[in-house]
């Protein structure tokens, strides 16, 4: 069995899955407002990021309910800053996904040595933000 705090780790469950839903809204966001030349290769890209970021909400809701939680609806404030060249969208970008990143280290800290099913699934899903975060690091930097 699992020898966790169930109702803390549903409530940083929770605050994952805002943010990550929120992460839809944005990435759907900037692939409609990214222009230029790069907007060819952009679009899609941002598209798989909104896609991603449901599936990180939809898998913390799937572990949330397997511990008795409920996922509320509730939406967080989503800060834009109504720039939408590619420096400031990376920019916004790479603090979304830090977030995120600390999220998923709170929930390792609530779950290390508990459970080795949480404990991986935060540790992979860090692993994945940081590499987004590195990845948009790249892109940003001759911009």
């Amino acid at each position: 069995m699992l020898d966790v705090n169930e109702q803390k780790v549903c409530e940083i469950l929770d605050k994952i899955i805002a943010h990550e839903l929120a992460g839809v809204s944005r990435y759907t966001h900037y692939a409609l407002m990214v222009s230029g030349l790069a907007r060819f290769s952009l679009v899609s890209y941002f598209k798989t990021h909104a896609s991603e970021s449901l599936d990180h909400a939809i898998k913390a809701g799937e572990l949330m309910t397997g511990l008795n939680g409920h996922p509320s609806m509730r939406a967080i404030e989503i800060k834009e800053s109504h720039q939408h060249d590619l420096k400031t969208i990376l920019a916004e970008s790479i603090e979304h996904e830090t977030k995120a990143a600390g999220l998923y280290h709170e929930l390792l800290d609530a779950v290390k040595d508990k459970s080795v099913y949480l404990e991986e699934y935060a540790r992979t899903m860090i692993g994945s933000e940081e590499e987004h975060v590195l990845d948009m690091r790249k892109v940003a930097r001759n911009l």
